[in-house]
């Protein structure tokens, strides 16, 4: 099998969706002759033409108001926005328009369309590089959003992604494009080429998007977390010797509430984990469905582990970004609460 950073991964599961069907297309800025910004796309332009694969405007709300008239016609764009940082001009095309042409033309019209982003810190790119908008696609009725971990899930939920009719906002944790970063940044990173998990088949296939994966075994606590921090509480887990049960969720929305709650009621306890600023963040939406549907089997109150309620610092990167310690922290805290 192939080994593949999640650049690689994300790349091929383009290449084998828009050599599968004819109506895929890729666009963005930088996407086509360059290959984008971090050659995601590299290569897919001299495959299969300026036609199907090409380069836009700096005009993010372009970008996806063009998507959503492409997707009306019968079109499946894929497209990339530079970073997560720069969807917020785009935010009223994909919130008002994409996220509501299958509830406002009762199913006659579907939005087949992907918006790539790579989010997240941990590469020193300061406040306009870093952040973690999640929560404000989640918020929104007919977006699905998924945040992948590694290179293995990255292409089977992004071609599951473009096979997709509704649309999928694909959240790309950029510093996981080249190695499993558990949060010390202190030491050097595993590249994908040595992790089970950078073995990738170079066909096709694909991933459901709404399951959610037990990427460790526990009894003691329930980590739930995604992306980056996934290989953050496993560190955790392994640095404290508690012996947690972490969960992937891969998809935030659909969420697999089921495996969460089957988790939760065999631990009894319970840490949310999650890059972004801690308020109004996802994780206080999974705190809230682990009360609701496990309030008798928790055996002590649920924690968050987050970003600060702050803009992503550039110069206190390490003490904002949310490592192994603060998470070790969070799991002997619940287990002694």
């Amino acid at each position: 099998m192939a080994r593949m950073t999640m650049i690689e991964a994300v790349r091929s599961a383009m290449d084998v969706s828009m050599e599968r069907d004819d109506d895929v297309v890729v666009f963005g800025e930088d996407v086509g002759y360059f290959g984008g910004v971090f050659r995601c796309t590299q290569g897919l332009q001299a495959k299969y033409g300026k036609t199907r694969c090409f380069d836009t405007p700096i005009n993010e709300s372009g970008i996806v108001g063009a998507a959503i008239g492409m997707a009306a016609y019968g079109l499946k764009p894929c497209v990339e926005i530079q970073f997560a940082d720069y969807m917020y001009p785009a935010y009223d095309q994909l919130t008002q328009e994409a996220a509501r042409i299958r509830y406002r033309s009762n199913g006659d019209f579907t939005c087949p369309i992907v918006v790539r982003m790579p989010t997240g810190g941990g590469i020193f790119g300061g406040q306009t590089h870093s952040q973690s908008p999640e929560a404000l696609f989640t918020h929104v009725c007919g977006l699905k959003v998924v945040v992948p971990s590694n290179p293995y899930d990255a292409k089977g939920l992004l071609t599951a992604a473009i096979a997709d009719p509704d649309p999928v906002i694909f959240l790309e944790p950029k510093r996981l494009y080249n190695g499993p970063f558990d949060g010390h940044h202190d030491r050097p990173v595993t590249p994908w080429s040595r992790h089970e998990l950078g073995e990738v088949p170079e066909g096709y296939y694909t991933i459901p998007i709404g399951k959610a994966d037990i990427r460790r075994e526990g009894s003691a606590v329930t980590v739930i977390t995604y992306g980056t921090m996934v290989h953050v509480a496993l560190a955790a887990a392994e640095d404290t010797g508690v012996d947690a049960e972490v969960i992937d969720l891969r998809s935030l929305m659909p969420l697999d509430l089921d495996t969460i709650v089957k988790s939760v009621a065999k631990t009894g306890r319970c840490v949310v984990v999650h890059e972004a600023t801690l308020t109004s963040g996802f994780g206080g939406e999974i705190a809230a469905l682990v009360q609701e549907h496990c309030f008798y089997h928790l055996e002590a109150p649920v924690m968050r582990v987050a970003g600060w309620d702050t803009p992503y610092p550039h110069a206190q990167e390490w003490d904002y970004f949310p490592g192994p310690t603060r998470v070790g922290r969070a799991l002997i805290d619940v287990m002694e609460a």
